[in-house]
């Protein structure tokens, strides 16, 4: 096991870690970079101070090195962004599990001067598994991985190769992949349940999609969202996950679960003229009402000033599906947009949910989002609930419907059908009972 810091200056600089991801690029055929990114560590340095924020960032940096007993090389590639390099093949799986690992370990919060911090991460990864080594490429890929786990809603992770783009064989290979993968059935859809705060019923799903490789296993699908962006096929991966999610909610109410479900739909699905009349079909392709559908557009979509957006989710209301803003907080909410939107829910952004006890500020804004949810008579939730803290201070705000991994991860829908039927939400473990969290 790593000896473990006393400060960050004997941690490897940028420079010097790039030397040692040089050295293994010459020692090993094959390795792989994680680079780790600490989400919002600006609010520790705001809220306590800078020395306090370096000592918090040198006890991550030790439990990360702890963590990892096989040979591996650790450095700091900026202030809150480590790296480790990893000699040998690494599946995406395996790299994926490797970022589970960290996160689980993390939930466990750090302590310096009386506060407390739970660090929460973006992961991105590449991987080097044949033809020569090229540092920069090595390197700027792992970056842009990094860039890409920043936008993952959930799971925060990204992994590339090396080839990925470099090779225009592989790129095509990803168009390939793509309609293989819709023509034989390899995707599926996975469901993170929203639950009721005070009863801890499940009153929906959020449909998120996966993707069941023939060699890699179970996937997220970064690599053929990547695809159906690179190569216009947006609308068709969104529409096959429009059909698939009312599709669902047909065996939902076949096995005595009745709840709504809501999936995301990207920008160029939303200027898709076609997106109103494929709905209705798909309506009547499984007789459901389209009122049982939630669409979750970012942020920065909803309050674009876009006439055809509007238009749009003007004549989706009218047909009776649900709009939400998503992440919201994330970005820079233009305020007199929200204003103006006839929305049916906000959705908190989890950052502020997951750092509740660590800055009054992050309640301040869920408080804020509420009595603009009130204000607007649209359904308040929270994502990124992980904690029973944080459970009960989102009831005593007054946030009733909340997600997060503290009542389950994204599961199949066996799984959340058997769920849904279960006693016991909190935690998804007959571990934990529901009086532990009575209010």
């Amino acid at each position: 096991m790593p000896n473990p810091h006393f400060s960050l200056a004997t941690i490897p600089n940028r420079y010097a870690f790039i030397d040692k991801i040089a050295h293994c690029g010459k020692k090993y055929k094959q390795l792989s970079l994680m680079l780790i990114d600490v989400v919002r560590f600006s609010d520790v340095t705001t809220s306590f101070g800078i020395e306090v924020g370096d000592q918090f960032l040198l006890k991550i940096a030790n439990r990360l090195q702890g963590l990892f007993n096989q040979q591996m090389e650790f450095g700091r590639i900026s202030g809150d962004v480590f790296g480790l390099v990893f000699p040998g093949v690494h599946s995406p799986r395996a790299l994926q599990q490797q970022f589970e690992f960290i996160v689980e370990h993390f939930k466990s919060p750090m302590y310096h001067d009386g506060h407390a911090f739970i660090a929460d991460f973006n992961v991105g990864a590449v991987t080097q598994f044949q033809g020569d080594f090229d540092l920069t490429v090595f390197v700027s890929r792992a970056e842009a991985a990094l860039k890409q786990a920043k936008q993952n809603k959930y799971e925060n992770f990204y992994v590339m190769s090396v080839q990925g783009k470099a090779d225009t064989g592989r790129s095509l290979a990803l168009k390939a992949d793509l309609q293989r993968a819709l023509a034989r059935d390899e995707l599926e859809l996975y469901f993170q349940p929203k639950v009721n705060l005070q009863t801890l019923e499940i009153v929906g799903a959020e449909c998120l999609l996966r993707w069941n490789h023939p060699l890699d296993g179970l996937l997220f699908p970064g690599p053929l969202i990547e695809a159906a962006e690179s190569y216009n096929m947006m609308n068709e991966l969104g529409y096959w996950t429009l059909d698939s999610a009312l599709r669902s909610l047909v065996d939902f109410a076949l096995k005595g679960v009745d709840i709504s479900v809501s999936v995301n739909i990207s920008p160029t699905q939303l200027y898709d003229t076609r997106l109103v009349e494929n709905l209705q079909a798909f309506s009547r392709k499984h007789n459901v009402s389209l009122s049982r559908l939630e669409l979750e557009l970012t942020e920065d979509t909803a309050v674009s000033n876009s006439l055809m957006v509007h238009e749009q989710m003007a004549k989706l209301r009218a047909l009776g599906v649900k709009i939400a803003v998503d992440d919201f907080g994330k970005g820079y909410s233009n305020l007199a947009f929200i204003r103006d939107l006839a929305l049916d829910a906000l959705k908190i952004d989890k950052t502020f949910v997951m750092q509740l006890s660590n800055n009054p500020v992050n309640q301040a804004i869920i408080e804020a989002a509420k009595v603009i949810g009130k204000a607007k008579a649209c359904e308040v939730i929270a994502e990124g609930v992980e904690t029973i803290g944080q459970l009960h201070v989102l009831r005593e705000i007054g946030i009733v419907t909340a997600q997060g991994f503290l009542f389950s991860k994204a599961i199949p829908q066996h799984e959340f059908i058997r769920l849904a039927h279960s006693d016991i939400i909190v935690g998804n473990s007959p571990s934990r009972q529901q009086g532990d969290i009575a209010g």
